[in-house]
């Protein structure tokens, strides 16, 4: 017997059932594991989730020649395992994205924040700072460069960087190279195609001005963050859904913190602020501007 759940890149897999698993894993196990991630990322795993998790870690125990889950979670907590213990983090971090997904606020972006940015600021002070918190494999922040390149031809002329953050260290070195297959373009507007190179017959590369434009780094959300800002735009997309509301409340408070006066954050389709922040108010399609 086999059970449907999905991979990392949102592929749906058969996992094994309880009786026919390769590893025991317990439901003390699973706890142990669910507490461990909760505590180290933020991120809360319901209690429906012990197949994904399952099924994302089962190969690690494999190339380990280990015979179970408990032999496993031993061992990431011994100082022999502690580097293995990022790859754990890794497999269990969800990483689902795409070019230009959610494509009114690249759209908003566009026509709107940054046009208002463009109007603010000096010939003196021409400083552009966006984060995109959560960036998975990149897709996000290089998004939002293309963006940039197409409604501000004068972006050389300006101070521009994005700040682009991940927990999981494969994702961000995965997005600081830049290489995508072709496939990865089904979702990119025709008009936006040209800022990707070939690379080899079946992958392509963002140009060096969009890559140009964006830094990638490590880092956890509920840890200490080094930048300052201020950040005139911040993305964090389909990220709090996997925290609890206190540490929702914690995040937006900083985000508001971080962000210009009437600075943008744009949240995912399924988020929301309300009973969360009143520091922020809402323009509509989960666009919103900060008022406090």
């Amino acid at each position: 017997m086999t059970i449907e759940t999905r991979t990392r890149d949102n592929r749906t897999i058969e996992a094994p059932s309880p009786e026919d698993r390769e590893f025991s894993f317990s439901l003390e196990d699973y706890a142990f594991l669910r507490a461990m991630l909760k505590e180290r990322t933020g991120i809360e795993l319901g209690p429906t989730k012990q197949n994904m998790v399952y099924a994302r870690l089962a190969k690690r125990l494999r190339r380990l020649g280990m015979k179970s889950f408990r032999q496993y979670i031993e061992f990431i907590g011994s100082d022999e395992g502690r580097d293995e213990l990022g790859t754990t983090l890794n497999a269990l971090t969800t990483n689902l994205t795409k070019f230009f997904r959610e494509n009114h606020h690249f759209e908003h972006l566009g026509t709107t924040a940054l046009q208002e940015i463009r109007a603010r600021a000096s010939t003196k002070g021409r400083r552009l700072r966006i984060w995109s918190a959560g960036c998975s494999s990149g897709e996000e922040p290089y998004s939002i460069a293309i963006t940039l390149l197409q409604s501000m031809p004068d972006i050389k002329q300006w101070d521009a960087k994005i700040l682009a953050t991940d927990i999981d260290t494969e994702m961000v070195r995965r997005g600081a190279e830049g290489i995508y297959p072709v496939s990865a373009l089904e979702g990119v507007p025709p008009d936006a195609r040209k800022y990707f190179e070939p690379v080899g017959e079946d992958r392509v590369q963002l140009c060096a001005d969009a890559r140009n434009l964006v830094s990638f780094k490590y880092l956890n959300l509920i840890g200490h963050w080094p930048m300052k800002g201020p950040f005139d735009v911040i993305f964090c997309r389909n990220v709090v859904i996997y925290f609890d509301k206190d540490t929702q409340r914690t995040l937006f408070d900083r985000y508001a913190n971080l962000l210009v006066p009437g600075g943008f954050l744009y949240i995912g389709h399924s988020e929301n602020l309300f009973g969360i922040t009143e520091r922020f108010k809402l323009l509509g399609r989960n666009i919103h501007r900060k008022i406090a």
